[in-house]
């Protein structure tokens, strides 16, 4: 993995200089164990990695913290900090920052108070989110981060198969309960982490990102899982709804238009496509079918260390994908108040085509009648 690591850093730093970046800050957030394989602790202490445009990396650390990072020579050096010490003015000095106009680029997820710190000690410097800088770069996945993506994906594969399978019982049970139950299943599948595990019932099938609460599921309803975990570093992702009766016609027929505008969005993700064409590829078969109104999200996000993440499937994004990108094909129909439904996969976008990384049937599934 050093290697990988290296060959990271070298491109990182190359894009730095394509941008006109002299200095890159990453604390918080998912580019810091993307380069060092280490995740910093969101405390009140900093930590974080100063990449100069030319020249070595290191890592300011909490001492109390150090033992927690895993050293790699051939990325950064390790500069640990002491209770009583300045670490905002370390970060500084090893950026080399004065007085002198500089570009810098800062974590998206540092903590406003270091941020306003850093701005203070070099107030000549343009600041850019590093997002700019390493968003384009982890948007495309190498091979190691492709296999752990498929080993998410089969665990979270699993959990979907038990709940088609009618192994998680609904019926009489609360939603926040549901949800607890697909959380204990991911991580006895292999998951280290359950990022969420939406469960939304009846009328709350409608509410893309409902919080499972109190009802209780009824007998012939909808019912929208939408889980996700991570699992030695990067995420899973998947969403199935199923019936717990039958299905009315319109429930019916509402379904079998998701199941096309979901087919489409994934055919359509072949290399060379923009993203925002594979939004409309799946937008299309909703909005003929009359429910342009109610599918009110974007067609997906990239995936990768972070659940949410570049590239984003929607419209106005006219970024092409190339082999390595992952993402998500998530399209939804919700009509509000009444019940509505979502089929979720991961897909990598590669040479030979579109490759899914969910199995798990599409078909639609009654679990309880």
């Amino acid at each position: 993995m050093t290697s990988v690591r290296a060959d990271r850093l070298a491109r990182v730093q190359s894009r730095m200089d394509e941008l006109g970046v002299d200095v890159l800050l990453l604390s918080l957030g998912a580019d810091l164990p993307w380069l060092t394989g280490y995740e910093a602790m969101p405390l009140e202490r900093l930590t974080m990695l100063v990449v100069p445009r030319g020249g070595s990396a290191t890592l300011v650390v909490p001492r109390l913290e150090a033992p927690r990072v895993e050293e790699d020579d051939d990325v950064f050096g390790m500069r640990p900090w002491s209770e009583g010490d300045d670490p905002v003015q370390i970060v500084a000095a090893l950026a080399g920052l004065g007085g002198a106009t500089e570009e810098v680029a800062v974590s998206d997820r540092t903590w406003a108070t270091f941020v306003l710190q850093l701005q203070s000690t070099m107030p000549a410097a343009y600041w850019r989110p590093a997002s700019q800088v390493t968003g384009p770069l982890r948007a495309v996945k190498d091979a190691d981060e492709i296999e752990a993506l498929v080993a998410a994906s089969a665990a979270a594969d699993r959990v979907a198969a038990q709940l088609l399978a009618g192994d998680i019982p609904l019926v009489g049970r609360r939603e926040r309960d549901v949800s607890l139950d697909i959380g204990r299943r991911l991580l006895a599948e292999g998951h280290q982490k359950v990022n969420f595990a939406i469960v939304g019932s009846g009328p709350n099938s409608a509410s893309p990102h409902h919080e499972p609460g109190s009802r209780t599921i009824q007998p012939g309803e909808p019912v929208v899982c939408d889980f996700g975990g991570t699992m030695d570093h990067y995420c899973s992702d998947i969403t199935r709804t199923v019936w717990t009766g039958e299905p009315s016609v319109e429930q019916r027929n509402l379904y079998l238009v998701l199941q096309e505008a979901q087919a489409e969005g994934v055919a359509g993700a072949v290399v060379g496509a923009t993203c925002e064409q594979v939004d409309e590829a799946a937008r299309r078969v909703i909005t003929d079918a009359g429910f342009g109104e109610s599918f009110i999200h974007r067609t997906g996000h990239g995936i990768g260390i972070e659940e949410h993440e570049d590239p984003y499937i929607v419209d106005g994004n006219q970024v092409q994908l190339v082999a390595g990108h992952a993402f998500s094909v998530e399209p939804g129909i919700y009509l509000s108040g009444r019940f509505g439904a979502r089929i979720e996969d991961i897909v990598i976008a590669a040479a030979e085509g579109p490759m899914s990384l969910n199995h798990v049937s599409h078909e639609l599934t009654v679990v309880e009648a």
